[in-house]
Parts: C-alpha cells; structure tokens; sequence
C-alpha cells in the first residue's frame, strides 16, 4: 500500500486533497485518469457529511479535468461504502477485478456521468 501511494503522490495525473479539523487531517479524497481513486474518512467523523464534501470536491475537480464520467473501484464487501456511493447517483458498470495485495478481495467498479 505505501508503495501504491508513494506513485499517487508522485504522479503529477493524481490530485490529492486532505481535509482538516482543528489542524488535524480528517479525510482524504484523490481523484485521477477519470477516477474517484481514494476517498477516507476517519471513522469517529464518518456521518457527519464530510464524506459527502470531499465526494463532491472530487467530482468538481473531475468535471474540470474534462471529464464526462466519472469512475471507482470498491471492495464487493463493502457494503456501507457501496450505499455511500449509490446514494450518490453511481451504478454498478459490470467490471470487477482482483484486489493487488492480501488476502486478494474483489473490487467492484461504478460509474457517474459528470455532465
């Protein structure tokens, strides 16, 4: 994983942006190639929409890059981030794919249109 985000932090394709409470980091969201990549939330601060504003930021920034849809991965299991999305207007695109480290989970993907 720190080698996956060690290239994010080095691609100059992937914008991160980190939220923060009281000078603390409280989310992240990182957008890229036409995808919401990562979106974290600490878990004491999950339902208090921040999750929703860094969500929107990213889709702002992707129309912005050009885009006209937007895409993600999420693991199958993940069922709460899953409502998260769906909630968000997202659906299942019918691609999945096996995660790159242990124990190996299966992501969905989901797309948006952006326009």
């Amino acid at each position: 994983m720190r080698e996956q985000w060690q290239e994010a932090l080095e691609d100059t394709q992937i914008e991160i942006y980190v939220a923060e409470l009281n000078g603390e980091p409280a989310g992240s969201v990182a957008v890229g190639y036409g995808f919401l990549r990562n979106l974290y939330v600490l878990p004491e601060l999950q339902g208090t929409g921040l999750g929703s504003t860094l969500h929107d930021h990213a889709l702002e920034r992707l129309r912005a890059l050009g885009c006209d849809e937007a895409k993600l991965w999420t693991l199958e299991g993940n069922h709460g981030a899953r409502r998260f999305y769906e909630r968000r207007g997202w659906s299942l695109n019918g691609e999945t794919r096996e995660v790159p480290f242990p124990p190996n989970p299966i992501d969905v993907g989901y797309s948006r249109p952006l326009r």
